[in-house]
């Protein structure tokens, strides 16, 4: 990789966020947390992922949904992918496109599917 493209990940769950960090920077790839929306939206005043994973359920129940938001009108062109528990059914349920997000992944996540879609999405 020529140049290490930046992952935010997005979740209130330690163990998520430790595992798929992981999973990430051994694919080569620099990671940074976030454990809020809040933080998560704080975060990109001071740097520019090259892609969002953001869980759906954190400290409100949509507050995925509105993180996609808020972020789609601001740095449209960080494309955002929704990681949850209810990623499937949400995503068969309601347009994913319609909440923000450029795709989803299920809880638990399987690491290579994950980092081949990273690497679809960002041509690598």
């Amino acid at each position: 990789m020529a140049h290490k493209k930046l992952i935010m990940l997005i979740d209130d769950d330690p163990d998520i966020l430790a595992s798929l960090k992981a999973i990430l920077e051994g694919e080569g790839f620099i990671v940074s947390t976030q454990m809020s929306a809040r933080e998560g939206i704080d975060a990109l005043t001071t740097i520019t992922p090259d892609l969002i994973l953001c869980d759906m359920m954190m400290e409100r129940i949509d507050a995925g949904t509105r993180v996609a938001d808020e972020i789609k009108f601001n740095h449209p062109s960080i494309p955002i992918y929704l990681i949850s528990s209810i990623g499937n059914a949400t995503a068969s349920n309601t347009g994913i496109e319609q909440l923000g997000f450029d795709g989803v992944f299920q809880k638990p996540v399987s690491p290579d599917s994950l980092v081949s879609a990273i690497r679809k999405k960002l041509k690598i």
